[in-house]
């Protein structure tokens, strides 16, 4: 057992790149989003 099949993704398959690929993507795209929301509400740049 790998150690990205622990913790949070207790599944089969939880290490299998395309997986880790997908959640990382989904990670990374709601940080990128929030930082764009907030420098436009801060700034007000439209």
């Amino acid at each position: 057992m790998s150690d990205l099949n622990r913790g949070i993704m207790k599944f089969d398959g939880a290490d299998q790149p395309i997986i880790v690929g997908i959640s990382a993507a989904v990670i990374l795209g709601s940080i990128v989003g929030l930082i764009i929301w907030a420098l436009n509400v801060a700034y007000a740049v439209t």
